[in-house]
């Protein structure tokens, strides 16, 4: 075939009809138009109050405020407040993620392999294990987000990577023995409490700071909404450091010992530390004394955990119990008793109230803990590691447990474990670089005072009792109120009359005429006082007649 001629092509070009839409003429329906109709009105469905409940941060205030203008600020405030409680009720169906989970009667009899051959890819790479049996046992700790991992071997060694991805940021022997290890307030700090004293190293293993006064430190916590590092000595000390201004807040001396059991409620950034007798203190920055106390067990504490909502805590003791108490009532709910001769050693809840057990090397997991009147007869799911176990911590987001052991580390999945659905606002496992930035300042500038951390958390009602005293307290303290001097200063020259002198020469005779009142005060009460030990001295006298020429007191 011969190929076409240009004058064949030409045709063909001129015969393409290029069609451009018009645009919609107006009071023609608007053809491709997609916005609403001025007539047309949009009815929201109303959201149920159980889920508008769920939102809600605390009760509306009680009673009037002292002026209507304040009284008026707080009804818009809490309306706002009420109406952020529905749109956050009303975004739920954006969550589009469920609660997994294994369901059946023999849950426990499915193993890690089993979990393996029959996950995906992605799930699979989440089941691990570090074989680090020159430094054991290990601590472990996950950032708030659940994506970088940080663990610290009793030896001295130390490495931070993303857990995910397997990337290592950094890996260092500190040359000393380590009791815990915690990230801060982002991945880029973390904290180890050494043999002597806490260092602060960034995630590319450079020390920071060496905090000399939190020495011989066992445990270690923080409080990301108010920036405080929190440690439990030997020595019985529990001090808080505000890490964004490197001050100490707080050095309580607790006068109950050794503190090695510590953990921290997440919704009142309360202390919680467990004793040799068996009782759990809660502590605050702003009390020398604890705030509340509770008798758990008879014998000796190993581990308390309390879960994301804050409202149950769980407690193990040498005498082989597991109790569940009701933090509201501070009252136990429940307790199991193990029958084997193994104690419980450590305790973790879940984001989604999960418990888990570890005994020596087995790890338990138990569903529905805090609402079940008795402990289940089997377990959720069963585990067994290769050494005893050292610690445990559930993963954020993730349905994942990490597990330090003698021998290193180990994750596991545990279905149904974490929340599916996390806020970008709070914590984002997905997070740049800027946003991490950005979230930092945000963090900074919504930091919360280090006074605001009470047992109750409620923070809008004021304690009128308590302002009544105050005020009485004020009114029966005594102030001298300087009296008026009629002075005249004199004219004087070369610079002595000016505005400031005259002040001045007018505010010191003031004050010298306020010395010399306080002096005649002193030396009335002191005459006051000798003549009163003199009438105490004659108490015993009979009365004379001589008694009307004593000096009368007004």
């Amino acid at each position: 075939m011969e190929p076409p001629s240009k004058k064949g092509d030409t045709e063909k070009k001129m015969k393409i009809k290029y069609i451009i839409p018009k645009d919609p003429v107006e009071k023609s329906g608007a053809r491709f138009s997609f916005s609403r109709r001025p007539d047309e009105n949009i009815i929201e469905r109303p959201v149920p109050e159980e889920q508008i409940k769920n939102w809600r941060k605390g009760e509306h205030s009680k009673g009037l405020a002292r002026t209507t203008f304040h009284t008026k600020k707080i009804r818009a405030r809490e309306k706002v407040f009420e109406k952020v409680a529905e749109k956050s009720a009303r975004s739920e169906l954006l969550c589009t993620e469920e609660v997994g989970g294994i369901e059946g009667e023999s849950t426990f009899q499915i193993t890690q392999n089993d979990i393996r051959a029959t996950a995906d890819e992605a799930t699979q790479q989440k089941i691990f294990d570090l074989r680090l049996d020159q430094f054991g046992p290990y601590r472990l700790d996950y950032t708030r987000n659940g994506r970088h991992l940080l663990i610290g071997g009793a030896k001295g060694h130390v490495a931070a990577f993303d857990w995910q991805t397997k990337r290592l940021h950094c890996e260092i022997n500190v040359m000393e023995t380590i009791s815990d290890v915690k990230w801060l307030h982002q991945e880029t700090m973390f904290a180890v409490a050494q043999k002597k004293w806490v260092y602060i190293y960034d995630n590319q293993g450079i020390e920071l700071h060496c905090l000399k006064h939190l020495d011989m430190a066992l445990r270690l916590e923080f409080l990301p909404y108010h920036f405080l590092l929190c440690s439990a000595s030997a020595k019985g000390y529990l001090s808080y450091l505000d890490v964004s201004i490197g001050k100490e807040v707080a050095g309580i001396c607790t006068k109950q010992g050794r503190l090695d059991i510590m953990t921290v409620n997440p919704q009142s950034a309360i202390v919680h530390l467990g004793h040799p007798n068996g009782a759990v203190s809660m502590w605050t920055p702003n009390i020398k004394e604890p705030v509340a106390k509770i008798l758990c067990h008879a014998s000796s504490l190993r581990d308390v955990a309390v879960d994301a909502t804050g409202k149950y805590m769980a407690t193990t003791a040498m005498d082989r119990r597991v109790k569940i108490f009701d933090l509201r009532m501070y009252k136990e709910l429940s307790r199991y008793q193990y029958i084997r001769r193994h104690c419980p050693d450590h305790l973790d809840f879940s984001q989604k109230g999960l418990l888990a057990v570890s005994r020596e090397n087995v790890i338990e997991i138990y569903k529905d803990m805090t609402t079940l009147t008795h402990r289940p007869s089997k377990p959720y799911i069963y585990h067994r590691c290769d050494k005893l176990v050292t610690d445990m911590k559930f993963c954020p987001y993730e349905d994942v447990l990490g597990i330090g052991h003698s021998w290193g580390f180990s994750s596991i999945i545990v279905p149904g474990a974490g929340e599916p659905n996390y806020d970008a606002m709070e914590a984002n496992p997905f997070q740049s670089k800027s946003q991490r930035k950005q979230t930092e300042v945000r963090m900074l500038l919504d930091k919360i005072r280090p006074e605001l951390i009470t047992l109750n958390g409620e923070i809008g009602q004021v304690d009128v009792k308590t302002a009544q005293e105050l005020q009485e307290e004020r009114n029966k303290t005594k102030y001298l109120k300087p009296d008026k001097v009629d002075f005249i200063p004199k004219n004087k020259m070369k610079g002595a009359s000016s505005a400031t002198k005259i002040v001045q020469r007018k505010k010191g005779v003031q004050e010298e005429h306020l010395r010399a009142a306080v002096r005649d005060i002193v030396r009335t009460k002191q005459v006051e006082g000798k003549l009163n030990a003199r009438n105490k001295q004659r108490e015993g006298l009979e009365p004379s007649a001589l008694d009307r020429f004593k000096k009368k007191i007004v």
